[in-house]
């Protein structure tokens, strides 16, 4: 496996976990928590990062 699209998967993955760790720390009113906001942002940048990285990346089958 391309080394992009390893870390265009941990990225999506542990981004996602953080987006909704922040935001379910920020419904559950802790709005006020710097630690809910972090998350949520770094999340967020690390989602979108990955996505990109996998988008970038073009996935063939073993077949070619």
């Amino acid at each position: 496996m391309d080394s992009k699209k390893i870390i265009g998967l941990i990225l999506t993955l542990l981004g996602g976990a953080a987006l909704v760790y922040g935001v379910m720390s920020l419904t559950g009113g802790e709005v006020a928590n710097g630690q809910a906001w972090a998350a949520t942002i770094l999340g967020g940048i690390f989602f979108t990062s990955g996505i990109g990285l996998m988008k970038s990346v073009k996935f063939t089958t073993g077949d070619e």
